[in-house]
């Protein structure tokens, strides 16, 4: 893809944001969508947003060309659409998009959670877009940033290696070289199953969240998470959640990266535990807990990451103890049921298929109802 070309960024929240003005100081031409226009108004009338970043990362101001709570205005001559809001949001992003949709466009979901994809072709389907519109997804958020100010954005960190699938995965490489001038850090994802269950968020946000509540509501967030928040004791739950993903990726036939084999990918970090490997992660210091427990790591992470792993595990047949425990804690917490709230397998349009079956489907675009 040519500089020259218009990517839409959907969404302004604190990736959209670092992306938006990223792709920007690239020479891209930048369409920012958000659908509430006063987040975006300062960014319009200064015409773009200041970025900062680490020594030898990006930085400066980056020209946004059009800033818009219009979709359809976002999109409109965009070859790529990259979705950059709570996977939560997936669903009502989809359904905008899709009466305005052209063939041949490009929707990258950054990232998918587990099952975003997925979820996101169903619904252009259930509301009638037959155009050939290619849907993928990032395992991760390639960065590790926040938003400054009305107008600016801090990425902290920019990840070694992001894997992407495309559902189906034979369209993977399309993807990849279409994007590849603005990020070449992305690699082959194999498929939407790959990238959905080597989902980290999964095992770091939630459970972090919800094992230092209490210490989240008396100082409103005022320690670093991954550090001051990852003792020994919250390590240990968490590489049992990791040991239960990586069982029920293998009962459908996906070799998954465990939390430190990702660690050592996206950030080349090592250790002689999860514990150790998080604390020698130089990107997390300085990066804050969430100021209360309304946060996405809970309401987003939940429904759209542990649900379906969840799902997938009862399917075929998985326990996954530690998991529900977590998705139950969170339904006390919150006061609602996320199993209910979340991405289920009919949600995902894969209702009850077989493991071959929802192989065939990711890897071939073949679904046994079409």
């Amino acid at each position: 893809m040519s500089k020259n070309k218009k990517i839409a960024v959907i969404g302004a929240g604190n990736g959209g944001k670092a992306m938006a003005a990223h792709l920007a100081l690239q020479d891209f031409e930048v369409a920012l969508f958000n659908r509430t226009a006063e987040r975006v108004q300062v960014i319009a009338e200064l015409g773009g947003i200041q970025l900062t970043s680490y020594e030898d990362g990006p930085k400066g101001f980056g020209p946004i060309q059009t800033v818009t709570s219009d979709i359809e205005a976002a999109i409109k001559g965009a070859h790529l659409i990259m979705v950059v809001v709570p996977s939560s949001a997936h669903r009502d992003i989809a359904t905008a998009l899709a009466p305005f949709l052209v063939g041949g466009q490009v929707v990258i979901l950054h990232p998918g959670r587990t099952g975003g994809a997925l979820e996101f072709r169903q619904v252009l389907t259930d509301n009638g877009c037959r155009e050939d519109v290619t849907i993928a997804e990032a395992e991760t958020f390639i960065y590790a940033s926040r938003s400054e100010g009305p107008a600016k954005a801090r990425i902290f960190r920019i990840k070694n290696a992001v894997p992407l699938a495309a559902l189906p995965a034979t369209r993977t490489r399309e993807v990849l070289d279409l994007i590849k001038v603005a990020y070449p850090v992305f690699i082959d994802g194999v498929n939407v199953l790959h990238t959905g269950l080597n989902n980290m968020g999964a095992i770091f946000h939630p459970a972090l969240t919800l094992l230092n509540a209490g210490r989240i509501e008396s100082t409103s967030g005022e320690f670093q998470f991954y550090i001051d928040g990852v003792t020994k004791s919250t390590a240990s739950v968490l590489e049992v959640l990791d040991r239960e993903r990586v069982t029920v990726a293998a009962a459908i036939g996906v070799r998954a990266r465990t939390a430190k084999e990702w660690l050592n990918l996206a950030y080349n970090v090592q250790g002689e535990d999860l514990y150790e490997a998080i604390h020698n992660q130089t990107g997390y210091y300085g990066i804050k807990a969430p100021s209360t427990l309304a946060h996405r790591y809970i309401f987003e992470d939940i429904p759209m990451s542990l649900v379906p792993i969840s799902a997938f595990a009862k399917r075929y047949g998985v326990s996954v103890r530690g998991m529900d425990a977590i998705i139950r804690l969170a339904c006390i917490i919150h006061h609602t049921d996320y199993w209910r709230r979340g991405r289920t397998m009919d949600k995902l349009g894969i209702g009850n298929l077989s493991v071959s079956e929802l192989t065939r489907y990711v890897n071939e675009g073949i679904h046994p109802s079409s």
